[in-house]
């Protein structure tokens, strides 16, 4: 099987489909390790990547800190995602809900100026706030969008009816929902971002292939000449033209493991057999 090798998010912008996940790098005070994490940001864009996913949460700010120290000025392919809608709190969970129109206003402006843009070309709300009207949450999202701040709006964890009550307000452009070969809880979400062209970017891509030990996974990576986490990657890029996978390391290995599952092309067969390891086993 040939999975295509890109995708135009929102029907323009291009990037590669294997992108990479941002979340686990931060900045901080053992100089060592403030090195390897920029070193990693910079091997996957010189490997091609084309797509990074960071957040306002990842370290309230840290790592749309670090993502600017390594990689700017930035590459003219290289498309930095950023989420909002979520603020610290120094008591409960340690965080809540920020959907106020207000209040995403200026955490969009933060963005921009930690991540030294002018412009965030991909958008997403990190959570619907329960406690704010969707259509006021999207709606400050697309006159923000109106106004050039962001070229394109996404969601993150959301069920169908939430999209299609978002893509009344503003059209959507990307969905962010926890998505693996072993989890697939969301797979009316992945349909119904089929239907709609809107790029579906599943967070912990890579879980199943920590299962080394299931033996149709394990079967189909040496098969394939490829290690488990490679195989559920190219897993995920064969079972849909619309997935962008956005697997995180704080490793050079683990990154160039990551991006080296373009390169495994999955027979028919081999991808039915992952297709019902999810029906016949448990991690």
């Amino acid at each position: 099987m040939t999975a295509p090798t890109t995708f135009r998010i929102g029907g323009d912008l291009e990037v590669r489909r294997l992108g990479f996940g941002a979340m686990r790098l931060r900045p901080g005070d053992d100089e060592e390790a403030h090195a390897a994490h920029i070193a990693v940001a910079r091997r996957a864009v010189e490997l091609g990547v084309t797509l990074i996913d960071t957040a306002h949460l990842y370290g309230w700010g840290a790592n749309e800190d670090l993502l600017a120290e390594a990689l700017h000025p930035y590459p003219d392919d290289l498309v930095i995602a950023t989420k909002v809608g979520i603020r610290h709190t120094a008591t409960g969970e340690g965080w809540r809900h920020a959907g106020e129109p207000a209040d995403l206003r200026v955490q969009v402006d933060e963005a921009l100026r930690r991540l030294r843009l002018d412009r965030i070309e991909l958008l997403q709300l990190h959570r619907l706030d329960p406690a704010v009207p969707i259509p006021d949450q999207l709606g400050a999202l697309r006159d923000l969008r109106d106004e050039g701040k962001v070229g394109r709006i996404g969601l993150s964890e959301v069920t169908t009816a939430q999209l299609a009550e978002a893509q009344a307000v503003v059209d959507i452009a990307s969905v962010q929902n926890r998505y693996n070969l072993l989890d697939r809880d969301y797979e009316p979400v992945l349909k119904a971002c089929e239907a709609a062209g809107i790029a579906f970017l599943p967070w912990r891509p890579a879980a199943a292939g920590q299962s080394g030990a299931m033996a149709e996974i394990a079967a189909v990576a040496k098969e394939a000449d490829a290690t488990p986490t490679q195989v559920v990657l190219a897993w995920l890029l064969a079972h849909s033209p619309v997935i962008v996978p956005i697997p995180g390391t704080t490793s050079i290995a683990h990154l160039e493991e990551n991006v080296g599952a373009g390169a495994v092309h999955l027979t028919q067969e081999q991808y039915e057999r992952l297709d019902r390891v999810a029906a016949t086993e448990t991690p």
